[in-house]
């Protein structure tokens, strides 16, 4: 993948950190990063199929997930109803500008996301293995956009920020586009080896302690009873329990890509903002001021110690 997305190492890693943990990641950053060249790239190099679906505000729930269509036998005459699957029955499905679609085609997708099947007409048709959802959102054009319910939300394992590129790899980009054309990521994974390292992300090893760590950080997001002042002034709504699972999740799927068996401290704190970021939701008082998440995090990680 580094062949072909010029920098952004970072994000790479925080997307195939999500593929071996077997979440969804939601990709913020506006037009023109390279966001929907990151998937297909991803695609390329783990042998998948690959779709791409573009969010408007008329698209319907079938349009995703599929439809029926009534056919005639030739022989017999007879008439039946056959369904038709939707982009969705792919592994990696780009999910570009998800928040322009309205609630109702966004819901579509959270039956497939969360139980990696789709009922139609009363009948479950189970999607391939393994899938992989990735939704953009541009953070600066907000007109005509549909903010995506905290249930969805919470269905994504990662938020990745895509910033801009630094100068020396924005000329390199800049001229590898526009000189001989784009590479193609070759195939380093196979299906059967993605499927094994997916399981065995599951069998690294989590200390006690680091659970308990992994745990007290996440109930800290809860301006309630958090012992973080940071937290108590600007949060208004902390994470729930799935947090904690995404976060100790996503740190042992960062400990394999490490080629560590066990959990470690920077493990959680690498992964506390990616997993985090989309879960807590800021006061009017943090939005008036400008207080950013990332801060807020920060003020978390150093508020709370590991035993």
């Amino acid at each position: 993948m580094g062949r072909v997305i010029i920098g952004q190492r970072d994000v790479i890693d925080l997307l195939v950190t999500c593929l071996l943990g077997g979440g969804h990641a939601l990709v913020e950053g506006v037009p023109g990063l390279g966001k929907t060249l990151l998937v297909k790239s991803l695609a390329q190099a783990t042998d998948m199929q690959f779709r791409r679906v573009q969010f408007t505000p008329d698209l319907m729930p079938s349009d995703i997930v599929g439809t029926e269509i009534l056919e005639e036998d030739p022989a017999t005459r007879q008439r039946v109803f056959r369904f038709q699957p939707g982009p969705v029955f792919t592994q990696v499905l780009l999910a570009d500008e998800i928040n322009r679609a309205p609630p109702k085609t966004q819901s579509a997708l959270l039956e497939a996301m969360q139980e990696r099947s789709v009922t139609f007409a009363g009948r479950t048709h189970m999607l391939p293995q393994p899938f992989f959802v990735l939704a953009t959102q541009n953070p600066i054009e907000q007109a005509g956009t549909y903010p995506l319910p905290e249930a969805q939300l919470d269905r994504f394992l990662l938020r990745i920020d895509v910033g801009y590129p630094t100068e020396d790899d924005e000329m390199l980009m800049v001229g590898a586009t526009t000189h001989a054309g784009l590479l193609d990521a070759d195939p380093a994974l196979d299906l059967g080896a993605l499927l094994r390292l997916q399981r065995l992300v599951r069998d690294i090893e989590i200390s006690e302690s680091m659970l308990r760590y992994a745990t007290r950080l996440v109930r800290a997001t809860r301006p309630a009873d958090s012992p973080v002042e940071a937290v108590r002034k600007h949060i208004g709504w902390g994470a729930g329990p799935r947090a904690g699972q995404a976060l100790v999740l996503a740190s042992k799927a960062r400990a394999l890509m490490h080629g560590r068996l066990a959990v470690t401290r920077d493990d959680v704190n690498a992964m506390l903002l990616p997993v985090l970021a989309h879960r807590v939701l800021r006061n009017f008082e943090a939005e008036a001021d400008g207080i950013a998440i990332a801060d807020i995090l920060a003020a978390l990680r150093a508020g709370i110690r590991a035993e």
